[in-house]
């Protein structure tokens, strides 16, 4: 079609006490000259499980 469709799926402890559009800003940021090239983006984030 017209552009490559990708799907990420991140765990950090830098997203803990984080909502998930803030989650999303940092990952769009890290990656903001990849995502130039992409025609679709789906982030799914998360923090570590059993940790405090």
């Amino acid at each position: 079609g017209c552009g490559a469709m990708y799907e990420i799926h991140i765990e950090s402890e830098e997203f803990r006490e984080k909502r998930t559009v803030q989650q999303h800003q940092m990952v769009n940021q890290a990656l903001s000259e990849e995502i130039k090239s992409m025609h679709g983006l789906r982030i799914f984030t998360s923090t570590p499980k059993g940790r405090q």
